[in-house]
């Protein structure tokens, strides 16, 4: 299988706006976010489905995405990071952590945030400087 994009991102060979990592999951900004603080959390291993992954994986990349959420929230102010598997764009899996304050701000029909870098970089390291793996 040909790499993904989010494989080539986490080899290094795109870059991006990295908030978290650990041997077997990685966390960024999105790049095309519904909310100021919107991350992708994914797998290293790279699946398509994530209800292909294996129990243990799954439960541990909940446990990663839950650590990143709480980071989220410290850094970015709102009610709750809304979650949200979709699995449909990047055939790599991953979970959408976005900050919201309403269920109708987790909407992916939403017209997109526009970040400056200077303003990826900012979040991306606040919300890193609030992660506690």
């Amino acid at each position: 299988m040909e790499d993904t994009i989010f494989t080539k991102i986490v080899k290094g060979e795109i870059p991006c706006y990295k908030v978290a990592e650990d041997e077997k999951f990685f966390a960024f900004l999105d790049i095309s976010p519904i909310a100021k603080g919107h991350v992708l959390v994914i797998t290293k291993l790279q699946n398509d489905y994530i209800f292909d992954l294996p129990d243990e994986l799954l439960g541990q990349m909940m446990v990663f995405a839950k650590k990143v959420a709480i980071g989220i929230k410290k850094a970015i102010p709102c009610n709750r990071v809304g979650v949200a598997v979709i699995g449909i764009d990047v055939p790599h899996n991953h979970i959408h952590l976005v900050p919201i304050n309403g269920v109708g701000d987790l909407n992916f029909k939403a017209e997109r945030v526009k970040l400056t870098d200077e303003e990826f970089r900012s979040i991306a390291s606040s919300i890193a400087a609030a992660i506690e793996l």
